[in-house]
């Protein structure tokens, strides 16, 4: 197996996507250290506290281009942090000895931490339109299928009708609460980290909150309610989302996954020629997507996992725990793009057999709805008269070559109160699909995407 499956190789697009990937290379992780200086650059030239034809100089030069790499991986080695490296070659870069105002007043945590909060924005627009998308096809589903009615299983076993639509709304239900938890996150995550050596801003004075502020303004970021060099909820709030959305989106693979069994076949994922090909067995199309879906939730789970044992750390710098998450946030990203891809694909192209689920829904001859047919008795003998005589009328179907119906018929107490019409009718599970259609039809309203609600 190759290093990291997350690498842009044999397995990389299966376990990310390449937009995400871009967002967190060497190349663009550096960009953001340098957008960060060169921010801090004119946020401090426009205080006074440097030369403005310094920040413009340090502004021109912050470009990664020109990073040597080699030199820049080789001090990172024996530094430990590769920010100091890289304010050495910017510091070169800058011409007429401007380049001495880099860095001014800043630690390294402050430069690594405010440009990892740049790199998560852009990268939650990605999760962002992934969701957006999933969700959108999710209310298409929904709405087509509200009344198509399917076995509802508990225990893996028929337990009663509900339809189709009604499963994709549950699901829908999920995303949209996603989709808001992740603009209830933002504000929290995306605020600037600018405090200095141990968070006081003790190195620029009387000027340290107004950098502060400058800088923010000048990325489009927050500013912190104190400093949080040490104090990690934002990144483990975020790594948590991702974890709760990938749940969301490996309990719809796994639905799926069910559904395509070949005793089933309920519903296909999208046909691909070649797609979940077996190497032996020519007729097999295997639940691939949905297979990734699965595995990026598990996978993700476990980053979440490790940035939760992140958060605690040592008084003012961290001595290893900080250095997680250099692992987990990137891996828990690339890893859930993988995931909402294959939920999308999935969710855009789905294949929906309403005839294999009527087939499925009769395997048992009615007997999904005996819970229609002891309440349907109910108000003429009885509750727990009709629950028995039901329940035997069950263990005859079961127990020989009748159906329900027959089974019910043959049953003089019900015979003698239900048509053979009534009978017909209970014992169909389209007639018994409850508030299904409606529950469907009012969240689809509720979210502008359906039609007035039942």
């Amino acid at each position: 197996m190759p290093v990291l499956v997350t690498s842009p190789s044999i397995f990389g697009e299966m376990f990310g996507t390449a937009p995400m990937r871009a967002l967190f290379s060497d190349h663009a992780m550096v960009q953001r250290y340098l957008d960060v200086e060169a921010a801090l650059a004119r946020a401090q030239a426009a205080l006074g506290i440097i030369p403005a034809n310094a920040a413009a100089a340090i502004t021109e030069g912050a470009d990664a281009s020109h990073v040597d790499f080699e030199r820049l991986t080789a001090r990172t080695e024996i530094v430990g942090y590769p920010i100091l490296p890289v304010v050495e070659q910017l510091s070169e870069w800058v011409e007429d000895g401007l380049g001495q105002y880099c860095h001014w007043g800043a630690t390294t945590q402050d430069i690594m931490d405010t440009a990892d909060v740049l790199q998560l924005r852009d990268a939650l627009d990605l999760i962002s339109d992934d969701l957006d998308a999933i969700g959108d096809a999710l209310a298409r589903l929904a709405a087509e299928h509200a009344d198509t009615p399917m076995a509802g299983r508990t225990h893996l076993q028929h337990a009663l009708p509900v339809s189709f639509g009604y499963k994709c709304a549950t699901w829908l239900a999920a995303i949209d609460r996603h989709r808001a938890r992740l603009t209830e996150l933002r504000p929290r995550l995306e605020v600037v980290e600018f405090s200095g050596a141990a968070g006081t801003l003790a190195s620029l004075g009387e000027h340290g909150l107004r950098t502060q502020a400058a800088l923010a303004n000048e990325l489009g970021l927050g500013i912190p309610d104190i400093t949080w060099h040490t104090i990690r909820d934002g990144f483990a709030e975020t790594t948590g989302f991702l974890a709760l959305a990938l749940g969301t989106i490996g309990k719809m693979g796994y639905d799926v996954m069910l559904m395509m069994q070949t005793e089933t076949g309920e519903v296909l994922e999208p046909f691909v020629p070649g797609r979940g090909a077996s190497s032996t067995m020519p007729q097999k199309r295997n639940p691939i997507s949905s297979e990734m879906m699965l595995a990026a939730a598990k996978i993700v789970r476990e980053h979440h996992a490790a940035m939760l044992d992140a958060m605690v750390q040592d008084h003012e710098r961290a001595t290893g725990q900080w250095h997680v998450e250099w692992h987990a946030i990137p891996s828990a990203f690339i890893v859930a793009s993988g995931g909402l891809r294959a939920a999308r694909e999935v969710a855009e192209g789905l294949e929906v057999r309403p005839d294999a689920m009527r087939r499925v829904l009769d395997v048992t001859q009615g007997l999904i709805v005996s819970e229609a047919v002891m309440m349907g008795l109910a108000p003429r003998l009885g509750r727990q008269v009709a629950h028995d005589l039901v329940y035997e009328c069950c263990r005859a179907a079961l127990t020989s070559e009748l159906s329900f119906p027959d089974a019910l018929l043959a049953a003089p107490e019900i015979a003698a109160v239900f048509s053979v019409e009534e009978i017909h009718a209970l014992t169909d599970p389209a007639n018994y699909l409850g508030a299904a259609p409606d529950m469907t039809r009012n969240l689809l309203h509720r979210r502008g995407t359906g039609n007035s609600p039942g």
